[in-house]
């Protein structure tokens, strides 16, 4: 998937890689998509929860090898 931004929060707890996540954010334009990386299971539930506040779209999220990403495209 084609991104314009990676936040890597790997080995954060919450609520850091939703802080940081927010921070990038605030850099894109509306249309483009950022991706975000963190290793915190809760982060889940966490940017399913923020997107739906924030109106931004979670296009889709993925677990590898314990590393869950996110893309979230800015609305």
């Amino acid at each position: 998937m084609n991104t314009n931004i990676t936040v890597d929060a790997k080995g954060m707890a919450c609520p850091m890689p939703i802080v940081k996540a927010k921070k990038a954010l605030d850099s894109l334009q509306t249309g483009q998509v950022m991706e975000i990386l963190s290793t915190d299971k809760g982060s889940v539930k966490d940017f399913q929860a923020w997107v739906k506040q924030t109106s931004h779209e979670l296009i889709q999220h993925v677990e590898e090898d314990g590393v869950y990403k996110f893309y979230v495209r800015k609305v």
